[in-house]
């Protein structure tokens, strides 16, 4: 059985196959970079010690990415996870030696704006930076020259300074943790190039190298551009693209000379020009300078030279001077200094790209025993191990990983066209501002819903997400505008968006209104041990006759948040479950398939649609096209039925994301569009409108609804999450009860809780991600925000101190300003359920 095959994933027992665990698993790593030490090092550390690294390379410096990194850190990222595993990296190598040098070196960093729009980023990177714990501040211009006296002081509008960063020196770290690891009782290999990864039963056996095999409970690819090489080998597809990036050393500079000659290897901060996609860090009397602004250089890993053949080393490829021309003119308007020399050496060095840019972590879900430990970068390096040898020996990170969860495309961006396009998108965009909604633009449209065609004629603004095409907000909705008064937007909230939401979530409180809720995930669950699965796996009781539909949550051992879900029983043994991405699919999967469960796991997403019906008309537009029984009665809430509408049979559940009266009907794709055309045309006599995720994310914003992988993690417990309702204690084992069972009376006082707050001037906004301040220091930071149409005012939740109380005062830092909020008792909408349940 291979669980890629989403249409049928089923899970015969029979063929599951049992392993006897050991009391020290054996453990191969193919790929002694700073990862793969890395990973060696954490893992012994933690009492795996039958650990084997393998490289085809020397182990001084193997020829891949290591071998060749600046060793640039910076730790401030948009995601908290990339942020988290730099943090540890500097930590960890900061810590580390080898004779008497450092492997790391805290030299700083400083970011530069030549451009209002940078400058105006940089404010937002200090705000990731104060909500994710990294020091740093704003400076002027004259602050920069101070670190780099050579700047053009003309072009520079003011940096961001970040002391703790610096340089890794990622061949010394290797040598370091692979000393480390050797003495618990690893051994590395230099000189063994994998030729095949040995199976039986679903499960990894060993690795088969040129010199001899090597058996194996579990295998660990941590071989960088060469993964997609590797996971071929075991029959898992690796998503990630290999590209070479440029990087030249001027000739000597006489402005880096000291009284006594050249200085330290390093001394002022890693600079970064990102409005021309430039870094510079110095090497002794040298400046080196690496461009992303080059034509992206995609490099088949299937073709890369053996060490021994390659003329410097397999990632190091001849440069490409026409390439980094325009990049040099650059970087000599910014540093004058540098026309006084020239591009004395350089190459393009290879390294990996995703399709959303973020590594690989975790056991693929076709082969157990498989680890990907891929597409991490040497800021990241000793954070993303850590996370990999937590998983491994403990079953969880203690860091959230949805970002990097190795089940987190679909089969759609696997693909090697997919991974191509936006691996190489991904390369162009490094340094590129973008926007939190912004989507990329190809390959689109990918993945449409059965109502796209209508979508288009309404005058649908799509978005993108995981491939789908999503409606934010229609433009035929634009004259319902009229006499609705909201105040004025700055440049970046305006961006993907528009006053037309508002009148979609109007029309959706006063009226009824049409939501797409095709891109849900949907999973059937069934067969004889459904129930039994389910129910040790989720935290609510399910045993509920069929028609009951309950949501419910997934958790890891330790009680953290690994999705929510839907679940409505249709039948004894048949379950559907709306989920949140292909990693539940993963995690269901390897459950099943782990405890030979009798059950059958499928993905129905493809095959189906949804269309939500939301608002106090709702019923009055659905009622005349079915014969069964759609009152409240009839029909109660959190309850589903199979049904028609019209000529088209549909699973209808009684569900509301928007805290309005309403449906979700199901049906499948090939019914769709006359599903859609059925309910438009009977609610044009009730104003039926189409709305958009634009106005669906305000609404469930007022109603308290979490998002999950926005407002909770497996970071964060049910009870922080202020989801301790969808927990029953006493239905019996499941995943993670153990855990919360061990917090006690703490479950009721948790030290942190997602709270609700609202901005005071009803014209501020803020988009998430920024750092609250309680009595002047930072306490949290928000995870969801948008304007509350019907409250009038920005609703935003956030992680802060389990203590403050509704009515307290807060402030949330945009863009340099401080912005006064204040914690809300929630729901803010309809608090009694007096409409969703009319």
């Amino acid at each position: 059985m291979s669980a890629s095959r989403r249409e049928i994933a089923g899970v015969d027992p029979r063929a599951t196959h049992r392993v006897v665990p050991r009391a020290v698993p054996r453990v191969v790593i193919i790929g002694a970079g700073i990862v793969g030490c890395s990973l060696a090092d954490e893992l012994t550390a933690r009492g795996w010690t039958d650990v084997t690294v393998l490289d085809q390379g020397p182990l001084d410096a193997p020829g891949g990415s290591t071998s060749h990194a600046p060793g640039l850190v910076f730790r401030t990222s948009p995601s908290r996870t990339l942020t988290a595993f730099a943090q540890y990296t500097v930590e960890k190598l900061g810590s580390l030696s080898v004779d008497g040098v450092s492997c790391f070196h805290p030299v700083g960093g400083l970011e530069v704006a030549t451009t209002g729009e940078r400058w105006a980023e940089l404010h937002r990177r200090a705000g990731f930076a104060a909500s994710w714990g990294v020091p740093g501040e704003l400076i002027t211009p004259q602050e920069c020259l101070k670190l780099w006296p050579s700047l053009n002081e003309e072009r520079v509008l003011g940096g961001f300074h970040t002391p703790g960063d610096g340089l890794a020196r990622a061949l010394l770290a290797c040598r370091a943790q692979r000393e480390r690891a050797t003495a618990r009782g690893a051994r590395f290999l230099g000189r063994h190039t994998v030729t095949g990864i040995d199976t039986r039963g679903g499960r990894v056996t060993g690795v088969v190298t040129d010199r001899g095999g090597f058996p194996a409970d579990h295998v660990v690819s941590a071989a960088g551009f060469w993964g997609p090489v590797i996971g071929r080998l075991a029959g898992v597809p690796v998503p990630l693209l290999p590209l070479a990036h440029q990087y030249a050393r001027t000739g000597p500079l006489p402005e880096l000379y000291g009284p006594a000659g050249p200085r330290a290897e390093a001394g002022r901060p890693v600079l970064r020009h990102q409005d021309r996609d430039l870094y510079f860090r110095e090497h002794t009397d040298r400046i080196g300078i690496g461009s992303y602004a080059h034509r992206p250089l995609p490099v088949d890993p299937f073709t890369v030279p053996a060490y021994d053949d390659a003329p410097v080393m397999p990632s190091s490829l001849p440069f490409t001077e026409e390439d980094f021309a325009p990049s040099w003119r650059d970087a000599t308007e910014l540093l004058p200094a540098l026309a006084a020399s020239r591009v004395e050496e350089g190459f393009n060095g290879v390294f990996s790209f995703t399709p959303d840019g973020m590594p690989l972590l975790g056991e693929s879900r076709e082969l157990t025993g498989f680890w990907l430990a891929e597409a991490v970068w040497v800021t990241h390096s000793a954070g993303a191990a850590r996370a990999v040898a937590e998983l491994m020996t403990e079953g969880r990170s203690a860091t959230d990983l949805h970002e990097c969860d190795t089940d987190r495309f679909e089969d759609v961006q696997r693909t090697p066209a997919y991974v191509e396009e936006r691996g190489a998108r991904n390369f162009v965009e490094v340094y590129d501002i973008i926007h939190p909604l912004q989507p990329m633009e190809r390959p689109r449209p990918l993945r449409t819903s059965p109502f796209h065609t209508r979508q288009r004629e309404l005058g649908a603004y799509f978005l993108e997400g995981g491939g789908w095409e999503r409606p934010h907000w229609y433009e035929a909705n634009a004259p319902l505008t009229e006499g609705i008064s909201l105040p004025g937007r700055d440049t970046w909230s305006a961006r993907h968006w528009s006053p037309t939401a508002a009148a979609e979530a109007r029309a959706t409180r006063e009226r009824v209104a049409l939501y797409d809720m095709t891109p849900l995930r949907r999973l059937e669950v069934t067969g004889p041990g459904a129930l039994a699965f389910l129910q040790r796996m989720t935290t609510n009781n399910l045993a509920k006759k069929p028609g009951a539909v309950t949501y419910t949550l997934l958790l890891d051992e330790a009680g953290g948040i690994r999705s929510d879900l839907t679940v409505a029983r249709l039948g004894p043994d048949h379950f559907q479950i709306g989920a949140n991405s292909p990693a539940d699919l993963g995690w269901l999967l390897r459950h099943a398939r782990d405890a030979g469960d009798p059950v059958e796991i499928r993905d129905i997403t493809s095959g189906t649609c949804c269309v939500g019906v939301w608002g106090p008309l709702a019923r009055a537009l659905v009622r005349p096209l079915t014969r069964d029984d759609f009152s409240h009665q009839g029909f109660g809430y959190f309850r589903a039925k199979s049904t028609h509408i019209g000529y088209v049979p549909v699973t209808a559940m009684r569900l509301s994301y928007v805290g309005e009266l309403g449906w979700e009907l199901y049906t499948t794709a090939d019914l769709g569009a006359r599903l859609w055309d059925t309910l438009w045309e009977a609610g044009q006599r009730h104003g039926v409108v189409a709305a958009g995720r634009s106005a669906f994310n305000s609404l469930r914003l007022e109603k308290g609804y979490r998002a999950w992988g926005h407002d909770m993690t497996t970071e964060h417990t049910p009870y922080e999450a202020g989801l301790g309702f969808a927990v029953r204690m006493d239905k019996g084992e499941f995943t993670g009860r153990a855990a919360l069972a061990a917090l006690g009376d703490r479950a009721g006082r948790p030290e942190r809780r997602l709270t609700c707050l609202t901005l005071d001037d009803p014209a501020a906004v803020v988009l998430g991600k920024e750092p609250v301040r309680v009595d002047g220091a930072v306490a949290g930071y928000v995870t969801s925000a948008a304007y509350g149409y019907t409250v009038g005012r920005c609703v935003a939740y956030a992680w802060l101190p389990g203590g403050l109380t509704p009515g307290t005062g807060v402030r949330i830092d945009y863009f340099g300003d401080r912005l006064a909020a204040t914690v809300a008792e929630e729901p803010l909408y309809d608090p009694r359920m007096t409409r969703i349940r009319s």
